[in-house]
């Protein structure tokens, strides 16, 4: 897109860049807003009057938006695969060290172990049963979903050329590449490479982006509460950004080369010690 236009706004506490060959209808404008502000009403742990955070207070069965279905499908699949490591109710620990409704970043106490999925969730298409109070935390896919909801939104407008910045978690519809640059995971004013991105989408995952206190962020192994060690950055390209965004959370957790039976998609991991691994379908172009 040589000419273009973008529409920025914030939701769901990040930046929003929509960009166009042209400018975006108010109405739509308004739709686009008005779709985020649903979902964070839905989902968003942050608020009390979410239905998340309902389901934290009061255990019970809940309905929940369309978009549930695949979201639990997907979080179920990655459960399993992950033998527990990823799981949206890792929600408890992360607020047990600090990342809570307040951000109040302080430790009040131990990680927690997640609580096993089948003890206490029943999620099924649109309806979500908990047995006891849980707080449930999607945020290893949510931005993604919320990404391919925008989508949706402009593709029934019209809009077939557009990418979608959701703060780094992009999808890219058009005939034309963007390219991306890999942010360094030590150094977010370096990159470590580029990537040509085509009708897709890109997401990252590292333990720079949301970091408090020693040793503290928020990609937490559901198996012991604690923060991952295993690496320092993930990214993921897929069809859509739900999908890329819950496979750069399960990068930690399980190898690339094992999720893509399960998955197509292309990847690249960097470790701690500086060293990478990623697919050989990897579109992209790492620096020396």
């Amino acid at each position: 897109m040589t000419d273009r236009e973008v529409f920025s706004f914030q939701g769901i506490g990040t930046t929003w860049d929509i960009t166009a060959a042209y400018p975006l209808p108010q109405s739509l404008r308004t739709r686009l807003v008005q779709r985020v502000e649903r979902f964070d009403a839905d989902w968003s742990r942050f608020r009390p009057d979410s239905l998340v955070a309902e389901l934290a207070r009061t255990p019970g069965r809940y309905s929940f938006p369309e978009e549930a279905g695949p979201l639990g499908g997907l979080y179920r699949r990655l459960y399993l695969l992950t033998r527990g490591a990823m799981t949206p109710l890792v929600g408890g620990s992360l607020e047990r060290l600090g990342y809570d409704a307040g951000y109040s970043l302080r430790v009040a106490g131990p990680p927690l172990p997640a609580p096993a999925w089948e003890s206490v969730l029943a999620w099924a298409g649109t309806s979500i049963t908990a047995s006891a109070p849980v707080v449930l935390d999607i945020g290893a896919a949510g931005k993604g979903l919320l990404v391919d909801l925008l989508a949706e939104e402009l593709v029934a407008a019209g809009i077939g050329t557009f990418v979608i910045d959701a703060s780094g978690d992009l999808l890219v519809r058009g005939p034309e590449p963007v390219r991306v640059a890999l942010e360094h995971p030590g150094n977010p004013d370096q990159a470590i490479g580029i990537v040509e991105l085509e009708g897709r989408a890109l997401c990252a995952s590292a333990i720079n982006r949301r970091a408090w206190g020693d040793g503290l962020h928020h990609v937490l192994d559901g198996t012991t509460g604690r923060p991952a060690q295993t690496a320092v950055a993930t990214w993921a390209m897929a069809k859509t950004a739900m999908v890329a965004d819950a496979l750069a959370t399960a990068l930690f957790f399980v190898p690339g080369s094992t999720l893509q039976e399960s998955f197509d998609f292309s990847w690249l991991t960097v470790f701690p010690d500086g060293s990478a691994a990623y697919s050989a379908n990897f579109e992209g172009t790492l620096f020396p």
